[in-house]
C-alpha cells in the first residue's frame, strides 16, 4: 500500500499538502513511524518478520509542488543544499525506515539538484547502506517515463530503464519498464543481474506478506470479507477521529455549545452543507453511508433548512445569495460551511491564494449581517485557509476547522456544536 505521504508541507498552497501531517520535520517523522507500525502490524521473530500490509514512505525526496505558474512536478528541479537535506527533507524518511521499518519507499517525479529523484543513486543507496532499509523502491506513477519524455535527461527510453535500475529503483508504477526493459537488455544497457537484484528486493517483501503461500486459517486477512467493512466499530473509530481532529479557532462569550432546548430552527448555509462529496479528501475510498452536514444536523434539530448561497465551492457568482439570506433570516441559529474541496486543492492542482475561494467571504459577511444572532463558521479543507477577517468580527461568534471529516463528518458536527464533545479541551 503506497502510503504514508511524508513530504514536508513547506508551501501552504500545495495541492497535496492535505495528504501530509504538516510542516514540521520532527512531527512528520514521529507520525511516519506510528503510521507504518500500524499498517504493517509486524509479527513473528526477527527484524524482517511477517507483515499484514506493506507500507510505503513517499515521495523521496523534496517534492511539494504540483502545478504552479510555469512550474510543474514532472519537470521541476528542487535545488536543495546539504543542510536542508539534513534538517528538513531527510528526517521523516530516515525515521520511517529506521524506526518504522517501512518495507517500501517511493521516489518522486521531480529532479533533485539536476538529477531525477529515481535516478539519484547516491540517495537511493544511502537509505540501504546507511539507514538499513530492507525492502523495495518503487517509482511514482510514470516517474520513469518522464525522465526521457518530459525532462529529456536521457537520450532514449532504454537509457531511462538503465539509469533507474542501476541507481537502485526496483519497481516502476506504470507500464514503462514492461514496454522498454527487453529492448534495454538487447541493446546492452542493462544485464540480467540488474533485474535479479530488483526482483530480490520485491520478492523479499512479498514473502513477508505470505503472498507465495496457500491461504490458511492462520494467515492474516484470510477470513475477512464484505461483512468486515463499514462495521459499527469502524464508523465509531472514524467519528472519534473527526472529534479529535476538529479545532475550535474562536468562541466569543462561550457562544458554543448550543442548547438544544433553545434552538428550534437552524439554517445551514454553503455549497458544502448538503454535499457528501466534499467530506472526503484526496485518495478517498467510496464511503459506505455518508452523512452530510444537513442530514446530521436534522437528527438534532428536525427543522434544519439549507441554502447553498454559492452554486459550488468555487463560488463564482452571487446568484444564490438571495435565497441564502432569506433562509438565514428565518432561523434561530445559522451555521455557514465554507472552505475547500478537491476542485481547489488536489494532486496536480495547487492553489494560488490562501483566501476562501471566489465569493465565499462575501457570502459569510452578508449572512452575518442579517441573522438574529452571531453565526457559526465551519471551515473545510486540507490546506490552511486565511479567515482572519472573522477574528475580530463580532457577528461571527465561533469558528471551527473540521478539515475533510469523511463519511461521518455530518454526524460529528452537531455533536460538537451542541456540546456532546468539546474540541476546545
Amino acid at each position: 500500500y503506497w502510503a504514508p505521504n511524508i513530504n514536508v508541507f513547506r508551501d501552504p498552497r500545495w495541492g497535496r499538502g492535505q495528504e501530509t501531517p504538516g510542516e514540521d520535520p520532527a512531527m512528520i517523522a514521529a507520525y511516519s513511524v506510528e503510521y507504518v507500525k500500524g499498517f504493517q502490524g509486524e509479527y513473528g521473530d526477527g527484524r524482517e518478520g511477517r507483515m499484514m500490509l506493506s507500507a510505503c514512505c513517499k515521495h523521496y525526496i523534496a517534492y511539494d509542488l504540483e502545478k504552479w505558474g510555469k512550474f510543474a512536478r514532472y519537470t521541476f528541479n528542487a535545488e536543495v543544499n546539504a543542510q536542508d537535506f539534513e534538517d528538513t527533507y531527510e528526517p521523516p524518511f530516515k525515521s520511517c525506515i529506521q524506526e518504522g521499518r517501512a518495507s517500501c519507499l517511493m521516489c518522486s517525479y521531480n529532479q533533485v539538484n539536476g538529477v531525477p529523484a529515481c535516478a539519484r543513486k547516491d540517495l537511493l543507496q544511502k537509505i540501504r547502506d546507511e539507514w538499513g532499509f530492507k525492502g523495495y523502491i518503487v517509482s511514482d506513477c510514470d516517474a520513469v517515463a518522464i525522465i526521457h519524455e518530459n525532462q529529456t535527461y536521457t537520450s532514449s527510453d532504454e537509457d531511462s530503464v538503465a539509469i533507474v535500475l542501476k541507481a537502485g529503483m526496483d519497481v516502476n508504477c506504470g507500464s514503462f519498464l514492461i514496454r522498454h526493459t527487453k529492448s534495454a537488455i538487447e541493446k546492452g544497457k542493462i544485464q540480467e543481474e540488474d533485474i535479479n537484484h530488483a526482483l530480490y528486493n520485491l520478492f523479499s517483501v512479498q514473502l513477508r506478506l505470505g503472498l507465495f503461500e496457500k491461504a490458511s486459517e492462520n494467515q492474516w486477512f484470510t477470513r475477512l470479507g464484505p461483512s468486515n467493512v463499514c462495521t459499527k466499530e469502524h464508523r465509531e473509530l472514524a467519528a472519534e477521529a473527526v472529534r479529535q481532529g476538529t479545532v475550535l479557532l474562536k468562541n466569543d462569550d462561550s457562544f458554543l455549545p448550543l442548547k438544544r432546548s433553545e434552538v428550534s430552527h437552524i439554517a445551514m448555509i454553503g455549497a458544502a452543507a448538503n454535499d457528501a462529496y466534499i467530506m472526503g479528501g484526496d485518495y478517498t475510498g467510496a464511503p459506505c453511508d455518508p452523512i452530510t452536514f444537513l442530514k446530521g444536523m436534522q437528527a438534532f434539530v428536525p427543522q434544519t433548512t439549507v441554502a447553498g448561497g454559492c452554486k459550488n465551492v468555487s463560488c463564482d457568482s452571487t446568484d444564490g445569495f438571495g435565497e441564502a439570506i432569506e433562509a438565514a433570516k428565518r432561523a434561530d441559529i445559522v451555521v455557514v460551511i465554507a472552505g475547500l474541496n478537491l476542485t481547489q486543492e488536489t494532486e496536480d492542482l495547487d492553489r494560488v491564494t490562501l483566501l476562501l475561494p471566489g465569493k465565499q467571504q462575501d457570502l459569510v459577511n452578508i449572512i452575518a449581517s442579517v441573522t438574529k444572532k452571531p453565526i457559526v463558521l465551519v471551515i473545510t479543507g486540507g490546506g490552511p485557509v486565511d479567515v482572519s477577517f472573522a477574528k475580530q468580527d463580532t457577528r461571527i461568534a465561533s469558528v471551527l476547522w473540521i478539515g475533510y471529516p469523511g463519511e461521518v463528518g455530518g454526524q460529528v458536527l452537531p455533536e460538537i456544536l451542541f456540546g456532546e464533545y468539546n474540541p476546545g479541551e
